[in-house]
């Protein structure tokens, strides 16, 4: 039962809350559940999407792939977010592709069902655009970010980002485990780069690892480096 629309909490993240009760249901109806194992695309940059995919569970990275080949992630999505849905308004390819950081759950929403209910319910059209208008200031501020911000002030914001969006595991390490190249492509550096500066905060004790996984030591020196201090 939980998994029908109408009974799903994970559609207060998103759009979904401005339908109506018949309009879930008709969704409910028409949606299809998938399981995405880790590394694997939910949809690739330039395919032509047929309809949208809400998260139920785990994290994709959204990533756009740059002229000399590198990934540049711009954004990491968790539960209760809904991809495609630029495109499917705009009726033009995927300009990201999303890939499973971690084994993943989402629905399959038609674009019949979005595209009916965007032109018969104003509230829904509303929330769709405030949807939107958040992630091209998100866009935005990566920009910013990359052109303002040296790579180690990019990096420790990285961390800080994992800390309070996807919080710690129980042994103080971020819940969010990325590869060393998933890390270099939020920031937006080589690959070589981001483990050297891994090390060199580690040396600082700014942070401690072990394997794959990072934790936090010293959040305050990551906010003055952040910040330029």
């Amino acid at each position: 039962m939980e998994s029908r629309c109408e009974n799903c909490i994970v559609r207060q993240f998103n759009s979904l809350r401005a339908m109506s009760k018949e309009e879930l249901k008709q969704v409910s109806d028409s949606k299809t559940t998938k399981t995405i194992k880790k590394g694997q695309p939910i949809f690739e940059e330039g395919e032509k999407l047929n309809g949208v995919y809400c998260v139920r569970n785990g994290v994709s990275k959204l990533s756009k792939l740059s002229a000399n080949g590198k990934d540049q992630i711009v954004k990491l999505a968790s539960k209760g977010e809904v991809l495609g849905q630029r495109s499917v308004v705009s009726e033009e390819s995927a300009n990201l592709s999303a890939i499973a950081v971690e084994d993943m759950e989402v629905c399959f929403i038609p674009k019949e069902s979005i595209n009916n209910t965007l032109q018969k319910n104003p509230n829904f059209t509303l929330e769709v655009l405030r949807h939107m208008a958040h992630d091209l200031k998100e866009a935005d501020d990566v920009i910013v970010n990359i052109s303002q911000k040296t790579v180690k002030q990019r990096m420790a914001e990285a961390f800080l980002y994992l800390q309070n969006n996807f919080g710690e595991d129980a042994d103080g390490f971020l819940a969010l485990t990325l590869s060393r190249e998933d890390i270099s492509n939020v920031v937006g550096t080589a690959t070589e780069s981001a483990i050297r500066i891994i090390s060199e905060f580690k040396k600082k004790g700014l942070i401690h690892t072990s394997g794959k996984k990072i934790g936090i030591k010293n959040q305050q020196k990551l906010l003055e480096m952040v910040e330029g201090f």
